[in-house]
């Protein structure tokens, strides 16, 4: 048995060799993406930290969100007072 595992160090002591060599394989095969996704990854990220970009029409989704939680807020306001379409 190797003791450099990186696999839980709650195990018990008698745990099934074959589980064992499950996870260090596990290990070993995970796919690793490419490293031209991880440079373009890295390159976006820094871009999104230094220049705080918005999306476009922002102020159109805060208030289109703002208003559709406000009419389901009033909805069940409603159904709770027993008027409205969900009462009963």
């Amino acid at each position: 048995m190797n003791t450099n595992r990186d696999i839980r160090s709650d195990l018990e002591p008698g745990t099934p060799e074959e589980l064992i060599r499950l996870a260090e394989r596990l290990d070993h095969e995970r796919p690793v993406p490419s490293a031209a996704f991880r440079g373009d990854l890295r390159r976006r990220l820094l871009a999104g930290t230094r220049a705080h970009s918005r999306p476009a029409r922002l102020r159109l989704l805060i208030a289109g969100y703002a208003s559709t939680g406000s009419l389901l807020l009033l909805a069940g306001a409603a159904s709770a007072a027993g008027i409205g379409p969900l009462s009963a």
